[in-house]
């Protein structure tokens, strides 16, 4: 079980990301497409391109940490998610 800060934010990347990118990666996108830290402790969620894989960056105050969750059930109308930050 992970404790979650009861003040977590959750911010969701509008359209795909390149699912080949790992923390590094994913961290410099959200400092330069939201502007935002991602060390603050917010969590990051990004989605591939068929919308079968889903991964996560947040960092819990010790480290950074990377999830990743690929969708093997028909969740197809989760592939038609789309958020606009």
């Amino acid at each position: 079980m992970i404790p979650l800060p009861s003040t977590l934010k959750i911010w969701l990347a509008a359209g795909v990301t390149d699912m080949r990118l790992g923390m590094p990666g994913l961290a410099l996108k959200v400092q330069e497409a939201l502007g935002r830290d991602p060390f603050a402790g917010d969590v990051y969620a990004f989605r591939g391109r068929r919308g079968d894989l889903v991964k996560l960056i947040w960092h819990d105050g010790i480290g950074l940490s990377l999830y990743a969750k690929r969708i093997d059930a028909d969740f197809s109308h989760l592939r038609q998610f789309r958020v606009i930050l």
